[in-house]
């Protein structure tokens, strides 16, 4: 439906309660504003008056927006009457283990710079790395019991021993900071090494042996993610990382 050019003027009901504003009312009104509408803002205060607009006008939810004398729907609908992009529930996207990565890199260039006043260093690299396990990590740990249920849809390992998968984000987040520190090489490297092994065979055989379209458990349960190069990219850091490490130790 393309945007009604005639008429810039909506209306707009939506909750606003004592104890409860409704966000996405705020949404759709800042939208249709943005978008150079005047908005005839309803508020509906109690939930009676909430339960008689449904009632009325035989919707259920709020808000509603009319743009002339035709109803466009709540906040997506009128995303859609404008337009705009509108993400669904299952939509797979890379942005959230993207966004670690890149916060990841610019730590690391921040922590390279207060110590060395320089960002062009080995320990950089390291530093993205280790910060990027450790963030990666966190989200893990952010609802275990959700990543070891998705993890276990492609883990080898965690398919033969359960508990495997709620014993990961304490491993990989235990050695991203040790790693960081560069302390306890010999504790952080043989992790870092056997979850990245284990993981980077795991992916490689869902992905590009079964060719098995699934989402990805890198960034907690709750990711839409796809299994795929993002993930088989943190497992392959890992095992640089703990082949690196200690190498570099005994180098030194």
């Amino acid at each position: 439906m393309s945007r009604d050019t005639d008429n810039r003027t909506a209306t707009l009901y939506r909750m606003v309660m004592p104890d409860h504003l409704c966000p996405f009312g705020l949404k759709t009104r800042a939208l249709l504003e943005r978008e150079g509408y005047q908005v005839d803002d309803n508020w509906l205060e109690t939930k009676e008056d909430k339960d008689s607009f449904m009632e009325r006008h035989g919707v259920k939810t709020t808000p509603q927006v009319w743009i002339g004398a035709e109803r466009i729907g709540g906040y997506e609908e009128v995303r859609a009457h404008l337009g705009k992009s509108v993400k669904r529930d299952d939509e797979t996207t890379y942005q959230p283990v993207l966004a670690i990565f890149a916060v990841g890199f610019l730590m690391a260039l921040a922590v390279s710079w207060a110590a060395f006043d320089t960002v062009f260093t080995l320990r950089t690299v390291e530093w993205f790395i280790a910060i990027s396990m450790t963030l990666l990590g966190l989200q893990k740990l952010q609802d275990v019991e959700s990543f070891s249920t998705m993890f276990l849809n492609y883990d080898l390992l965690a398919q033969r021993w359960v508990r495997y998968g709620k014993v990961y984000p304490f491993g990989e987040t235990l050695a991203g900071v040790l790693m960081i520190s560069g302390a306890l090489v010999w504790i952080s490297s043989p992790i870092a090494l056997f979850i990245g092994l284990v993981g980077a065979v795991s992916v490689f055989k869902a992905v590009y042996v079964e060719k098995r379209e699934l989402k990805c458990a890198c960034v907690g349960g709750g990711s839409n993610v796809p299994l795929g190069f993002i993930s088989l990219t943190e497992n392959l850091m890992m095992i640089l990382m703990g082949l690196w490490m200690p190498a570099k130790a005994l180098l030194m």
